[in-house]
This record gives C-alpha cells, sequence and structure tokens, in this order.
C-alpha cells in the first residue's frame, strides 16, 4: 500500500506580513487550514511542518500536525528554496528508517485549499506515468494581450500581433495556484513544475488567492468568509 506524506513548510521569518503562518484569520491561525484540510483527507500517512520557529511548531502540534524537528538555521533564511525543506524533512525519516511513495508540499498560506482537489492530484498522479501533479488555475485575461510598462512610462504590448485579436479567440492560459504540489518519490524529471511531466489539477479562480501583502491578506478573509457562507448557505 502506498505511504504518503504531507510537508508544510514555515519558517518564522515573514517580512511583509511579519508572523504570517500564525496570524489569525477568520478565527484560526492561517496555518491552521492547511494542517486540517490535509488531515481531513485521510491520505497521509503523517502530516509534518516544516519550521524553524518554536511558537509555530507548538500552534502547529496543537492543530494535529507533527514537528519530528525544528528545521536547521541555514533552510530558514530568505532565499532557501521550498524544494531543500522538503528533502530535508524526506532525508531525515530516511535516516531513520522511514520512507514514502508520495510527498504532497503544502503550503502554510492556503486557507481556500479543499480537500478534494488534494485527493483528485493524488488519484490522478498515482494513476498515471506522471511526476508531479500541482494546483493551477486559469489566468482572468488573456496573456496575449497584455503588455509592459516602459522606463519612459508608455506601453508596450508583449504580443502586439495580437491586438486586435478577439479576446474570445486566444488560447487560455494558466498559472500555478500556489496551494499544493504532489511528487511521486519514485520517479524524478528534469523537466520543471510546470512541463510535460506535470498533472495540473485546475481550481476555479474564486478557490485562489496569493497572501503576500496586507491587501493580499483582506481579500483572502473576504473570500474565505464567502465561501464558508455559501458552503453552510
Amino acid at each position: 500500500m502506498s505511504r504518503s506524506v504531507a510537508i508544510i513548510p514555515a519558517r518564522g521569518g515573514s517580512k511583509r506580513i511579519p508572523r504570517k503562518n500564525i496570524k489569525p484569520f477568520c478565527g484560526k491561525p492561517l496555518i491552521a487550514y492547511s494542517i486540517e484540510t490535509a488531515l481531513n483527507t485521510g491520505l497521509f500517512e503523517k502530516v509534518i511542518v516544516s519550521t524553524d520557529d518554536e511558537e509555530i511548531a507548538k500552534i502547529s502540534q496543537s492543530y494535529g500536525a507533527e514537528i519530528p524537528f525544528l528545521r536547521p538555521k541555514e533552510l530558514a533564511d530568505d532565499f532557501t528554496g521550498t524544494a531543500d525543506v522538503v528533502n530535508h524533512a524526506l532525508q531525515w525519516h530516511e535516516q531513520r528508517g522511514e520512507t514514502f511513495d508520495f510527498v504532497c508540499t503544502i503550503y502554510a498560506t492556503a486557507p481556500l485549499l479543499r480537500p478534494e482537489y488534494l485527493v483528485e492530484g493524488y488519484e490522478k498522479l498515482k494513476n498515471s506515468n506522471a511526476v508531479f501533479a500541482f494546483s493551477a488555475t486559469s489566468m482572468p485575461f488573456p496573456i496575449l494581450r497584455t503588455f509592459r510598462i516602459t522606463e519612459t512610462g508608455r506601453c508596450e504590448m508583449f504580443w502586439p500581433e495580437h491586438f486586435t485579436t478577439r479576446s474570445q479567440d486566444l488560447e487560455e492560459a494558466y498559472q500555478d495556484a500556489g496551494q499544493f504540489y504532489w511528487h511521486n518519490l519514485h520517479k524524478s524529471s528534469d523537466e520543471p513544475m510546470f512541463g510535460k511531466d506535470s498533472i495540473p489539477i485546475l481550481l476555479p479562480r474564486h478557490l485562489v488567492q496569493d497572501i503576500d501583502t496586507p491587501e493580499d491578506w483582506k481579500r483572502a478573509e473576504i473570500m474565505y468568509k464567502v465561501l464558508l457562507e455559501s458552503e453552510n448557505g
């Protein structure tokens, strides 16, 4: 039987929103939503929070996550990639004789994440020859009609040949939703995550919101409250 682990990276040094991972969000610490959603799927042998911060560790444990270690400081700076954090957690367990078949990296800042999308990602990955499955969503506007602002403050289209093309005639584009990333640990790929070895799990745009700024935070809380009202409707 396949064994899966969820790893939630959550360092203590958030700059733009101080203490973001444990800041109260609609009545609970933000990270609690990712932990509870992962636990509610029933998919995981363990739901682990990788953190360098004792307060984050204590709060995460209170919501059901495991904290088998405190992350080394050298893996908790502004330049450490998520892959390094996940690999550290997997290697920590492997050194103690525990291995997994699938790992799912879940961001601590994903209060809109729903269990069914985690399950969909797992099932589609398990039953395919893909290496990854990740959350994605459609772009709200055709990217072929976008433009940059030049150094002189003027406009310059990226694809000027599409200025007169009707938006409905342009190919739809998709983006990373920034919620979860499944990896079949028995397979590897030289492709980027958004490449041919990945399965995108499409989320509706009303369930997707990055939380990087105070404005993002307010918008996410509004979206969450509306979602909760519709579900309890």
